[in-house]
């Protein structure tokens, strides 16, 4: 794998961790605007913070230079989907896996920053995905 481009994987799961909503803030939130370290999470709440870390990749890779856009679309989408509680929450609070509750915890969002992570290397340097613009 010479060559292959660590950069962006690294910037993406790093924001994906700060920006999950309920870990560090929330917004917006179930009784205000803003909720902080609730670790709780509505559709809206990850539409919204999916749509700031498009916005920072976007601006990143703006400001970077890169015409290759395939890694803000495919860290954004991933970033929307693969939100605990929002599709399925691993590990659940009391099975392995459940679906679409809306909850958070420590456990499960270190693993889904691995599951997050490792799609990355899979789509950006394993598979080498590019969209030029």
């Amino acid at each position: 794998m010479g060559g292959a481009d660590w950069g962006p994987v690294i910037v993406a799961v790093a924001l994906f961790i700060l920006l999950s909503p309920g870990l560090l803030f929330q917004l917006p939130a179930r009784t205000r605007v803003v909720e902080f370290g609730n670790l709780s999470t509505s559709g809206i709440a990850i539409l919204v913070h999916a749509i700031i870390y498009f916005c920072i990749i976007t601006i990143l890779v703006v400001a970077i230079g890169i015409h290759d856009w395939a890694a803000p679309l495919i860290a954004a989408a991933l970033f929307a989907f693969l939100q605990p509680g929002l599709l399925l929450q691993i590990p659940g609070k009391h099975r392995p896996v459940d679906f679409m509750n809306m909850k958070t915890s420590f456990p499960s969002m270190f693993v889904h920053w691995l599951i997050y992570g490792l799609l990355l290397i899979l789509f950006l340097v394993v598979l080498n995905a590019h969209l030029y613009a």
